[in-house]
């Protein structure tokens, strides 16, 4: 586990348990969510057997399919930080991280899911279909009517939720509701991740990890990417990047709402106007 200037793990550990203040890049950012789950195979093993509720010695192999050069510039046009991973050579697990609400999450996530959940080779029987799944960190509540902490969404009878298949899988966890989650939550340690995804001082990933061993290399991964030079500035750029589109999406949301309060205002005065020639 070496990153440029660091010179043995037993340096890092050293430095990261001394470190204080203030996180640069947590794992919201989604360029540093990327890396730390790209370079660090435990955090990847830990998250996926805490979220799919499955014991970590079933998990033989996990391989990351769309690997990214750590500091790689990752335009606009074409950036995916999704990460997309093959567990055990017979299953697709696409994880991403997202904190702004476009409004088109649904949408967004079953074209990612039913993409994937398209792997059968040609010539090959239907039945063969690897199971895919599409887990989404969200920072916000996705239905505002329904907030949750995890959400797990399949496809069933409408009638009385008779499952269809167990391949096609759309888990959500929502990163701002952790005080949401269900004692079924808290047993996989879910909670734990989101916490740990959310620290903003090192002080308090230092203690997420003493109290959950199994997230010290993440945390000690979370350090080593904040010290690298050329993630760093990948994940100003990403940071920039959201606010901009941040500030887009309020400007945008307040032009509709003034356009709507205007399409009122006309609606009520040519009803005013209508009734008006009526009475004459």
């Amino acid at each position: 586990m070496l990153y440029e200037g660091m010179a043995s793990t037993l340096e890092v550990q050293y430095q990261y348990m001394n470190a204080t203040g203030e996180v640069r890049y947590n794992m919201t950012n989604d360029y540093m969510f990327r890396m730390v789950l790209q370079r660090d195979k435990n955090t990847l093993i830990n998250l996926i057997s805490s979220v799919l509720d499955i014991p970590i010695h079933t998990i033989q192999d996990v391989k990351i399919e769309n690997v990214v050069e750590p500091g790689a510039s990752i335009n606009n046009k074409e950036y995916q930080l999704d990460i997309l991973v093959m567990l055990n050579g017979n299953t697709y697990i696409n994880l991403e991280m997202q904190v702004i609400n476009y409004d088109n999450w649904t949408e967004h996530s079953l074209s990612y899911l039913c993409r994937r959940f398209d792997n059968v080779a040609r010539g090959k029987d239907y039945s063969l279909v690897k199971p895919v799944y599409h887990i989404g960190f969200l920072d916000y509540t996705l239905f505002k009517d329904h907030p949750e902490f995890f959400a797990k969404y399949q496809i069933r009878n409408a009638q009385d939720g008779y499952l269809y298949t167990d391949k096609f899988n759309l888990y959500v966890i929502e990163l701002n509701n952790i005080d949401l989650s269900s004692e079924y939550d808290k047993r996989l340690g879910i909670d734990n991740w989101a916490r740990l995804f959310k620290a903003t001082t090192w002080e308090e990933i230092q203690m997420i990890a003493e109290d959950n061993p199994s997230m010290k290399s993440t945390a000690e991964s979370i350090f080593l990417s904040n010290s690298a030079f050329a993630i760093q500035e990948q994940c100003r750029a990403r940071e920039d990047a959201i606010a901009h589109e941040k500030h887009q999406k309020e400007l945008i949301d307040s032009l509709t709402d003034e356009n709507k309060s205007l399409s009122d205002e006309i609606a009520r005065l040519s009803k005013l106007l209508e009734e008006n020639n009526i009475a004459h």
